[in-house]
């Protein structure tokens, strides 16, 4: 770049004080009509703009360019169904369809489209084929990646508008877990542990708000119980990971426990949401005063000191979710640290 090249060049700020650049963007917006998030939508412009000044390398722009393609096509294909819960499943690739895995995998598919919930696989063969072909077409999502092996899509997800493909794995861990409210996770290799520790991690560390995550092990295999083992040996014996930690993720060998434990978290939990400082659960009905006291006395850890615990109806703050205003609130001042206690505490709103 020449020094006449920097001169000239415009220093953007994402705050409004770019003159006649925040006008030009204003008028785009205002050209082209539709835009529901117009704040946003700035802020977004001027990123492109910025990295268009501060990157000499294409590679650099290319990255970004196909990330934000890939997440602005995965919000508008799951846009239509975020009113329905859905179940994010991993395991291999390479279970033939004759193997006990395969035909668990296919009745899970079944059982959760019986029970009103839509499956979201890799899109690709094995484990990922049997979940759809239970679930059915109009049930699933196929969220495939580009390999040069292995991984084209599934006859069920093939043409079906549902199915994505992705260039990059981060785009497509992240349409994995954004959209899921459960995890389930069969026997695989190195891509299904990867997939199974990463929302271990993100639990763990409240980048996710809590969900079910379940192990399936097949009958007779100790693919998970062993693994288990490694876990508690090395990482909590270590000090590598809280014992409590343990209770992110269950282990069965049973299909119909694992339908009845996604069933089960969303008994009376309904979702979360962080306002200021406070933690505001919402609920499909309210806790009786009895198991208020309950929670009071056997939750206390997850307060900052001075905190409490109240129900109450939503807040101000969330008068952007208005469908949800008619569900009353548990409110606390979450220490913002115990993500795996905060799950316990979820299971015992929904045992109340």
């Amino acid at each position: 770049m020449t020094t006449r090249e920097r001169t000239d060049r415009m220093e953007l700020h994402f705050t409004p004080t770019n003159g006649p650049a925040d006008d030009a963007i204003d008028q785009l917006i205002h050209l082209v009509g539709g835009i529901r998030q117009p704040d946003l939508v700035r802020e977004l412009i001027l990123a492109a703009l910025k990295a268009g000044q501060e990157n000499e390398d294409k590679a650099d722009l290319k990255l970004m360019n196909s990330s934000l393609k890939e997440m602005r096509f995965t919000a508008k294909i799951f846009g239509p169904y975020r009113h329905i819960r859905k179940v994010s499943v991993f395991g291999s690739a390479r279970a033939g369809v004759d193997t006990p895995a395969y035909r668990m995998a296919r009745d899970l598919g079944r059982q959760l489209a019986d029970r009103g919930y839509m499956v979201i696989t890799g899109g690709g063969p094995g484990i990922m084929q049997a979940v759809n072909e239970g679930a059915g077409p109009e049930h699933s999502f196929g969220i495939n990646i580009r390999l040069p092996f292995e991984q084209k899509p599934n006859p069920v997800v093939a043409g079906n508008p549902r199915h994505i493909n992705y260039k990059y794995f981060f785009n497509r861990k992240v349409a994995f877990l954004k959209e899921a409210d459960a995890v389930v996770v069969f026997p695989g290799g190195f891509g299904t542990l990867d997939e199974g520790l990463e929302t271990l991690t993100l639990s763990q560390t409240g980048k996710h708000n809590p969900l079910p995550v379940i192990m399936v092990d097949v009958p007779g295999s100790r693919y998970w119980r062993d693994w288990q083992g490694f876990i508690k040996k090395h990482l909590v014996s270590d000090g590598f990971i809280r014992s409590e930690d343990l209770d992110l993720f269950d282990i069965t060998e049973d299909v119909p426990r694992v339908v009845d434990t996604i069933d089960r978290f969303y008994r009376r939990y309904h979702s979360l949401r962080y306002v200021d400082q406070e933690l505001v659960i919402r609920m499909h009905r309210r806790l009786a005063p009895r198991a208020m006291q309950r929670i009071s006395s056997e939750f206390n850890d997850l307060l900052i000191q001075g905190g409490t615990f109240r129900q109450g109806e939503a807040l101000p703050q969330e008068a952007d979710d208005p469908d949800l205003a008619h569900l009353p609130r548990l409110i606390l001042d979450f220490n913002r640290s115990a993500f795996a206690r905060l799950k316990a505490l979820i299971d015992v709103i929904n045992d109340a």
